[in-house]
């Protein structure tokens, strides 16, 4: 079995169809559809629906595509492991890091890296969770920081645990309050993030826990457009405290949101399985050195 063949079909169901993949593995379109074939015929089933627009996963490719990204991922890590043992590791450390609260906690971790590591490259990936979850599983990335929980599948170091808070508009009677509970804003239009942030879902699934339908008012990739939202009066937000006052914004009240369970809790996460590089492993201890 070619495991370029894997790749192939790995790239082709994360890009969506057959011309994405192409462009992103620097090939082209004949060339994709031969692999799948091939890869189709090997096995003795249909791995993909073939639509006029999109593709989809028949049974037997969920299962393929499970065991590629596994066996990419060992492939990467053998590699890894010789290269090391040969003496000719350039040291490359593949970092995923969230697009939202990298500045207030990866920054300083990073810049100490920096320092005590020059020779070591970081090809940086930033992404939501979701994404980095699916980038650490498939051995794209040796190092992710997810928020908490992950699945078993992940062995994790957690570097911070923080409260919500609620971000108003100035002027807004809630923001007299001293804190909040999630109860006191079923009424209020809600600006979170995209759903491939995890911070999307913790909110959302919060409300109904509660037996309210969250009524959202939009949704965003970019923390400035959703301050600017807020501030505008579209409706509530939630940031991690260490973020909220990292980006205090003037016309956008802070108020501490008490909801047990409801915590912005980040670590860095590897795969159980894999080989953890020296650069990896330098960076973990960077990370938890204080």
């Amino acid at each position: 079995m070619e495991l370029r063949n894997l790749r192939v079909l790995v790239e082709v169901v994360r890009q969506g169809g057959f011309t994405e993949a192409a462009r992103v593995l620097f090939s082209t379109q004949s060339t994709v559809s031969k692999a799948i074939r091939a890869l189709e015929d090997e096995l003795g089933v249909v791995l993909l629906h073939r639509g006029s627009r999109t593709v989809g996963l028949t049974a037997a490719g969920a299962i393929v595509l499970r065991h590629s990204q596994k066996m990419l991922g060992l492939r990467d890590d053998m590699l890894t492991e010789i290269a090391e043992l040969r003496g000719v590791q350039r040291g490359t450390l593949r970092l995923g890091l969230p697009r939202i609260g990298s500045d207030a906690l990866f920054a300083p971790i990073f810049a100490r890296f920096c320092a005590l590591y020059p020779g070591i490259d970081i090809e940086l990936r930033e992404a939501g969770s979701a994404r980095l979850r699916e980038l650490l599983q498939s051995g794209e990335l040796d190092l992710a920081g997810l928020l908490l929980p992950v699945p078993d599948a992940f062995a994790t170091q957690e570097l911070a645990c923080e409260p919500l808070v609620a971000l108003l508009p100035n002027g807004h009677a809630l923001t007299e309050r001293r804190e909040l509970a999630v109860t006191d804003l079923a009424e209020m239009p809600l600006v979170l993030f995209d759903t491939g942030f995890v911070l999307h879902a913790m909110i959302t699934q919060a409300f109904r826990a509660r037996h309210i339908q969250p009524k959202v008012a939009a949704r965003t990739s970019q923390l400035g457009f959703m301050l600017e939202l807020v501030a505008a009066g579209v409706g509530v937000a939630f940031l991690p405290r260490m973020i909220a006052r990292l980006h205090a914004r003037a016309g956008v009240a802070q108020v501490p949101l008490v909801a047990p369970g409801l915590e912005w809790r980040m670590a860095l996460a590897w795969r159980r399985d894999a080989y953890l590089s020296h650069a990896a492993r330098a960076w973990l201890q960077t990370a938890l050195t204080p």
